[in-house]
Parts: C-alpha cells; sequence; structure tokens
C-alpha cells in the first residue's frame, strides 16, 4: 500500500524550477576547444538542467571560433539579443510584459579552482561583450570537490572506496600530491580541499603547482621525507584548463602514478548551478554528494 503523503516538516521539498525571464546560465570553458571539452561541457549543463528545470543553460569557449566553438562574446550578444526580441514580440502580441531588467546572463567559470590570468580573461570578455552579466567565481573550494578527488583516485586503484579498513588496495597512495593551475593563489585554494581529501582518505596531501617550476618535485620530496612511501598524481581540474602532456610530465617528475581529472564529475554540474544561483539571490539546494562510509 502507498505511504499516506506526510503532513509539516517531514514533506519532501517542492522541486525548484527556474523563475520565467531568469538569465541564462553561461558556462565558459577555458583551454583550446575540441570535441572532449564540448563533450564535457555538454554533461555539465545537462547535470545543472537535470536539477533546475527550465534553466536556459549555455555553453561559451574562451578561446572559441564562432563557428564551431561560439566565444563567450557571441554567447552573451546572442542571449541578449533573444531576450529582447521576446519582450519586443510579446509588446507587439498585445500580451503583459515586464521590461527586461537585470543581467541577461549569469557568467560561470569552468574552473576548480582560481586562475587569476584565466579569470582577466573572461572578465575582459564580459566587459567587451557590452551585455549585462554577471561573472561567479569559480566552483571549488567545495567538500563535493575533495569526494569527486577520491572517487578519482579510487578509479585509479590508488585509495581505497571508501573509508571503512574492510579491505586493502595494493596500490593505494599513501601521500597525495594535490596538482593545480594557476600559481601561488590556486595552490592555497587547493590546499583547502586538499585537508576535506586527507581526511577522507587518512594519508598526507600537499598541493602543488603544475604551471610553476619544481613545485611538483618538491612536493613530492616533502612527502617522501615525511614518510609517505607511495604517492600518487591528483589533478584538482576539471579537465579543458589542462595543457596537454602536462600532467604526464608531473607524474614522471614525482615519479608516481597519477588519477583522471576530475571531467564531468556530477558534483561539477550541481555546483555551476549553485553559483548561479546565489548570484540570482536564489537559496540553493546545497548539493548533495555520495555519502561517506
Amino acid at each position: 500500500m502507498p505511504r499516506p503523503r506526510q503532513p509539516g516538516r517531514h514533506r519532501r521539498p517542492e522541486p525548484l524550477a527556474a523563475p520565467e525571464g531568469a538569465p541564462a546560465l553561461v558556462l565558459v570553458v577555458p583551454g583550446t576547444p575540441s570535441a572532449d571539452t564540448r563533450s564535457l561541457a555538454e554533461e555539465v549543463v545537462s547535470i545543472a538542467r537535470s536539477e533546475l528545470p527550465g534553466l536556459d543553460a549555455r555553453i561559451a569557449y574562451l578561446d572559441g571560433d564562432d563557428s564551431e566553438f561560439p566565444t563567450l562574446q557571441s554567447v552573451l550578444a546572442h542571449t541578449s539579443e533573444e531576450r529582447t526580441a521576446r519582450y519586443e514580440q510579446a509588446v507587439a502580441a498585445g500580451t503583459e510584459a515586464k521590461e527586461p531588467e537585470g543581467p541577461a546572463a549569469v557568467v560561470v567559470p569552468l574552473l576548480a579552482g582560481p586562475d587569476s590570468a584565466l579569470l582577466r580573461r573572461i572578465r575582459q570578455a564580459v566587459m567587451d561583450s557590452r551585455v549585462a552579466a554577471e561573472l561567479t567565481d569559480v566552483l571549488g573550494p567545495h567538500p563535493l570537490l575533495a569526494e569527486a578527488l577520491h572517487v578519482r583516485l579510487s578509479e585509479a586503484g590508488l585509495a581505497r572506496a571508501d573509508r571503512a579498513r574492510l579491505f586493502t588496495v595494493a596500490t593505494a597512495a599513501d601521500g597525495i600530491i594535490l596538482a593545480s593551475v594557476g600559481g601561488d593563489e590556486a595552490v592555497q585554494a587547493a590546499g583547502i580541499t586538499g585537508m576535506l581529501l586527507a581526511a577522507r582518505l587518512a594519508v598526507p596531501v600537499i598541493a602543488a603547482a603544475l604551471d610553476q617550476e619544481g613545485s611538483i618535485a618538491n612536493v613530492a620530496e616533502e612527502l617522501r621525507s615525511s614518510g609517505s612511501q607511495q604517492l600518487a598524481l591528483a589533478p584538482y581540474l576539471i579537465g579543458p584548463e589542462l595543457e596537454a602532456g602536462l600532467l604526464d610530465a608531473a607524474a614522471e617528475e614525482a615519479d608516481c602514478a597519477v588519477a583522471e581529472a576530475l571531467g564531468p564529475y556530477p558534483a561539477i554540474g550541481k555546483l555551476a548551478l549553485a553559483k548561479y544561483m546565489t548570484a540570482l539571490g536564489i537559496a540553493p539546494q546545497q548539493p548533495q554528494g555520495t555519502p561517506a562510509h
């Protein structure tokens, strides 16, 4: 028999939907555009749409070509033009329409951590578009990113899948190098998520910069001198912002195994949506991850 609907605080919250006329979420993808980065971005956007029905979500490329991979400026211009056209059509049809106000779009960078050079370029592209748009912070640090890192390490056989010591993984790392891109600021931000990852794995985690000479090697030496024997490199990166070959070179430099980048892990889409909703002043439902074991 179906259970009767429970009143009061036990009722499930009503599902959210995008407000009518809400700005578009524009996910801006850094790095060299490719079929792989487009597939990744489409999956992230799909996750965001599934969390907020009615969401107008679009993909732009920081280094796009405006044919196959639209640039941020062109996506913002198109979004603004469509918004104005909808209003004008409603007025012409004699229907009651509210004149558009506020931002036409909320731009969310597809970045786990801060990269001042990339963020400067994104901010400049928003300004050059002359469209009213709001730029959010990057996605991290956040506990869900620590979960994502844990999952990527376990998929590579470099960490236990959970914290219950019911079985052993012969290749499990006893020291993690958390690899970021974006200089000192990125390393500091990665270090916050690194502390959360260290708590999950019960092993030391130290952040290092892929784009600073000697940073990876120095952290590897620090971990080994403190007693870690089997190291692993965990990219605190979504993927498109990563230069080809940089990760493999770093793993060789540290003489250790490497996990995959975060990629389109479900938390990425949920965090992008949370940034969008916060920018609009809508209280986002806290993104939920996999319960810790």
